[in-house]
């Protein structure tokens, strides 16, 4: 499912173009490619993680998970639709599997940090992976079972990743899209734990 919104920022359109790899970000997407959502903090930091991925063919940064129709990026900062910051990834299987994206999202942010990712505090900023189809559902499941005890040896809590299936995808504003890149010096709040995930890049 896809929503976009209608208050009045400027929104992402049909012809709208990733500002890095140059492909559409609202679709239509090749056939046979594959989509994961993944919300590891602020979302600005998170889309560079996977737009540098080969195999990675197009990403948008949006919101999912909670509640509203229409949420803004100032609505779901205030806490008030549950929605988390998410980045959608659509990629090719025959380049890129789903486990080195998994790899990648575990060892890219603490997963163990409930409503909040370092210094961003709030519902927004947590942990979750939307998956499109059973399989990947399950492969996702298994990845938080294969980290949680090496978290464990070094000392972290319990894993709080929410991982369900597609929830829906709200885009957000444009300006948010591939911010890092249009903004080479602004914030990015990722940081790993260190803690390598034993996870098959398949």
């Amino acid at each position: 499912m896809w929503f976009f919104m209608t208050d009045n920022k400027a929104m992402p359109t049909a012809d709208s173009r990733h500002f890095v790899l140059q492909t559409p970000l609202c679709g239509p997407y090749p056939d046979g490619f594959k989509q994961v959502q993944f919300g590891m903090g602020c979302f600005w930091g998170a889309e560079r993680v996977f737009w540098q991925m080969h195999g990675v063919w197009t990403t948008s940064v949006g919101y999912a998970g909670g509640q509203g129709a229409a949420p803004s990026y100032e609505a779901v900062c205030s806490g008030r639709t549950g929605h988390a910051e998410v980045v959608h990834v659509v990629y090719d299987p025959a380049k890129l599997g789903l486990g080195a994206l998994l790899k990648a999202f575990w060892e890219g942010h603490d997963p163990t940090q409930g409503e909040r990712q370092g210094n961003d505090r709030g519902s927004q900023y947590r942990s979750v992976i939307f998956t499109y189809d059973e399989a990947d559902q399950t492969q996702a499941l298994a990845s938080r079972a294969a980290y949680a005890p090496g978290l464990q040896a070094m000392g972290f809590g319990p894993i709080t990743t929410q991982i369900i299936a597609d929830p829906g995808y709200h885009m957000a504003e444009l300006y948010h899209q591939q911010y890092l890149a249009k903004n080479p010096d602004g914030y990015c709040g990722i940081g790993g734990t260190g803690v390598a995930c034993p996870v098959s890049a398949k």
